[in-house]
């Protein structure tokens, strides 16, 4: 959703590019990007609007709005669109729409959703400085090419849902007719294969997680021991799970959205170092194989130590970190929102409540400015006794739980939760392991938990919230310690 603020002429100016782009941690990049658009696609328009994502919050970011030319069996045709630039942008992927008119179709297949989102495979690979603005465009237009992402509706049709998202979406004048033909079938509608790699009960937990959601049309089981009973795979294959396919075969994963990865050899009597080491060793051999058949996957790894595994399946994967994700503290996170909302009479999605930092460590509790129903601000920046005690008493409470719950199952539920936001595109966000170079001061390229808005192609967006300079620095020595520890590592 978005409310004009400053739409303007794409007239080149770089001095309000510049005032526009003020909290754009790459602001030269992104102005160089933006003349490069002007010079090959000059008909389009730029603006700064306020963008807001599903969990409430709003930024005002830079948009590039008009149509691009396409060309369908003979025929010329402009698709209106909206391009809206990240304030992380080039290294992170811009949100695409369609801008469809009242007498336009969306047509929903594996391009398009419902709501015009666009979803492109140069999205999901974008990776600077191989990937950019002018590309994507170019991209768009191609795929544009191939299957027209709307058409005109046809007089007679009654009213129909496909015509009431058209309704909802923004609505854009200067596009000429578009071809008039059927929505697609349901084959070309987005796949939801997802793929399960590990063993024991952490395997077995997300499993039946997923399948209690019901969120997948086929669930892949590939188990990392020869110990049937110790996967759980001999257990499944007696009970038949439905959707579910166990198999050693790699190329049974092909063409996964989403691949979960529990493998772990912990159990041994080994050094820290060893068994870490042991890990890593076995992930050179899992990776490579899920990457070679599904490259277009978003990994989301739930093996222990998570910050650790997540940087080594990015480094081994070569994908671009926003489809590489690490469980990280999205559970402890989902755990403090609903006791801190009991606490003040708040669900837990208006609590804007995180636990951040390093997974099992240096973790920091962060509690954003809010507003209770009766008008009482509470502001973590004013650090009034009310505010200090309910948050630490929430805090306790959390750590109680945690040190109680039942680990495998409770991980798996939270591995089911991200997996059905990246499936379901539901732009939620999640306190889950990220790259963090740049972020709080850290300099060193390692993976640990902030706020981030996930979608199909990842991460598209990533919080860093306000805290103070000692929980700052905790987090700054979370990062020296994993950079001492990867050097001490064959990866």
């Amino acid at each position: 959703a978005a409310t004009a603020t400053a739409a303007e002429d794409m007239a080149f100016n770089e001095e309000t590019l510049k005032r526009q782009l003020g909290k754009y941690k790459f602001r030269d990049l992104t102005i160089n990007e933006m003349k490069d658009v002007h010079q090959k696609f000059p008909d389009l328009k730029s603006s700064q609007d306020t963008y807001t994502f599903s969990d409430g919050s709003q930024k005002d970011l830079l948009n590039i709005i008009g149509t691009i030319p396409v060309r369908h069996q003979g025929s010329s045709y402009n698709i209106p669109i909206r391009i809206w630039i990240l304030d992380s942008h080039p290294f992170g992927p811009p949100l695409c729409f369609l801008r469809p008119t009242s007498k336009m179709v969306i047509r929903v297949g594996k391009h398009v959703d419902t709501r015009g989102r666009i979803y492109l495979p140069y999205l999901q690979h974008w990776s600077h400085p191989k990937t950019n603005i002018t590309g994507l465009l170019n991209d768009m237009i191609a795929k544009f090419e191939e299957v027209t992402p709307l058409y005109t509706k046809r007089s007679a049709e009654a009213p129909s849902l496909t015509d009431i998202n058209t309704i909802i979406a923004k609505i854009s004048s200067g596009a000429s007719d578009i071809v008039a033909e059927p929505p697609m079938q349901a084959a070309d509608y987005y796949s939801s294969k997802v793929t399960v790699l590990g063993t024991g009960d952490l395997g077995m937990a997300c499993t039946m997680s997923i399948l209690a959601k019901d969120i997948v049309e086929k669930l892949v089981f590939i188990p990392t021991t020869e110990n049937t009973v110790k996967s759980g795979t001999l257990d499944m294959e007696i009970f038949h799970l439905p959707k579910v396919e166990i198999s050693r075969d790699y190329s049974k994963s092909a063409d996964s959205s989403v691949v979960i990865v529990t493998a772990n050899t912990w159990g041994g009597e080994e050094s820290y170092l060893e068994a870490l080491q042991s890990n890593v060793d076995l992930f050179k051999s899992i990776i490579p194989n899920i990457v070679q058949h599904s490259p277009n996957c978003v990994l989301v790894i739930a093996s222990q130590p998570v910050d650790v595994m997540t940087y080594v399946s990015w480094r081994l994967s070569g994908f671009p970190p926003h489809r590489v994700i690490g469980t990280g503290c999205n559970l402890d996170t989902r755990r403090f929102q609903f006791i801190l909302g009991k606490s003040v009479k708040m669900s837990p999605a208006e609590t804007e409540a995180w636990i951040i930092g390093e997974h099992g460590g240096n973790e920091v509790c962060v509690w954003k400015s809010l507003e209770r129903d009766n008008g009482q601000n509470i502001n973590p920046d004013i650090l009034n006794p009310d505010y200090e005690t309910c948050k630490q008493q929430a805090y306790r409470a959390f750590k109680e739980l945690k040190d109680k719950s039942q680990r495998s199952w409770s991980v798996g539920l939270s591995v089911t939760d991200l997996t059905e936001t990246v499936l379901r595109n539901l732009d939620h966000s999640h306190s889950v392991s990220t790259l963090v170079k740049g972020s709080y001061g850290i300099s060193s390229e390692v993976f640990l938990s902030l706020p981030c808005t996930l979608t199909r192609a990842g991460v598209v967006s990533v919080s860093a919230p306000k805290i103070s300079e000692q929980d700052e620095e905790m987090l700054q020595d979370s990062a020296a310690t994993l950079q001492k520890l990867f050097q001490q590592l064959k990866i």
